[in-house]
């Protein structure tokens, strides 16, 4: 009934609004008793588009760039030599396709709250209006499950290129010199750094939450922000907080990575690495 009722571009019930996204997300229809929310919704359109966008860009990659494959390689060649130095040279090739699909995934996500219909597109449900589509970043759903994304992959590069002694050494190792402390002030040294190492595992499993928060935070504030000012002040000031959103989309999609990248370069970019090893041979 669900499903009728969203894929009927004709139905009365379905109408625009200007009161932005609501804080849940709704469930629009079910496929194999698994249900669809309007936020996963939006992440498959957008999903389609981006993978129908790159072949129409690229097609078969050539020597000699055609102008949408230079585009492509452009762009990625810029966020590339952006987040290299925070991994290293010998780890960006292995973690870049992760970080770039993180950017150009959230990007998009951020981005898709300006369309029209996304967010505004309501239909009626006993007695309630829903959000037929909505920005997937907008559903703390989203957000979270792009953190654990991110710490899994975190987890992942950590162990196999730096190792879990490298891990542990990083966290609790004492990192004064035995010869110029001296021992007393080494062995009470080493009691300190256990102490900054269970205050760092805390903040290790906080990412989780900072992570996520802060996308839908700036994402669903804004989307809000948007459809409030335009009950109050249609066309002209929409625009301008649109414009503002575009700039905030791009910031929040550029932080997430950016912060993704700096968390598995503070272990794998030093020396004494298995990345590092690699690299040398």
């Amino acid at each position: 009934m669900r499903l009728a009722l969203l894929l009927s571009i004709f139905a009365p019930v379905f109408v625009f609004a200007n009161e932005g996204v609501s804080q849940k997300a709704e469930n629009l229809f079910e496929i194999g008793g698994f249900p669809v929310s309007n936020s996963v919704l939006t992440t498959w359109i957008i999903a389609v588009l981006i993978i129908v966008a790159v072949r129409l860009l690229v097609g078969t990659p050539k020597i000699v760039p055609s102008k949408g494959q230079a585009l492509v390689e452009d762009m990625a060649s810029g966020l590339r030599n952006a987040l290299e130095p925070i991994v290293g040279k010998s780890m960006i090739g292995k973690v870049f396709p992760t970080l770039c699909g993180f950017f150009v995934f959230i990007l998009l996500m951020n981005w898709s709250g300006l369309l029209p219909g996304v967010g505004t597109l309501k239909y009626s449900e006993g007695g309630h209006w829903l959000d037929a589509i909505r920005p997937a970043t907008s559903d703390l759903n989203t957000t979270l499950a792009l953190s654990i994304v991110s710490f899994l992959a975190w987890t992942y590069f950590v162990l196999r290129y730096a190792g879990v002694k490298v891990l542990i050494f990083d966290l609790f190792g004492n990192k004064s010199d035995r010869k110029e402390v001296g021992w007393p002030m080494w062995i009470m040294l080493s009691f300190i750094f256990l102490g900054v190492g269970g205050i760092e595992m805390v903040s290790i499993a906080f990412r989780l939450i900072s992570l996520s928060f802060r996308l839908y935070g700036n994402v669903f504030g804004g989307e809000n922000l948007i459809h409030s000012l335009g009950g109050i002040a249609p066309y002209v000031v929409p625009a301008l907080a649109g414009l503002l959103e575009v700039l905030v989309g791009l910031i929040q999609a550029f932080v997430f990575t950016l912060l993704s990248a700096v968390y598995i370069g503070l272990i794998c970019n030093h020396e004494g690495g298995h990345a590092d090893e690699e690299h040398a041979h």
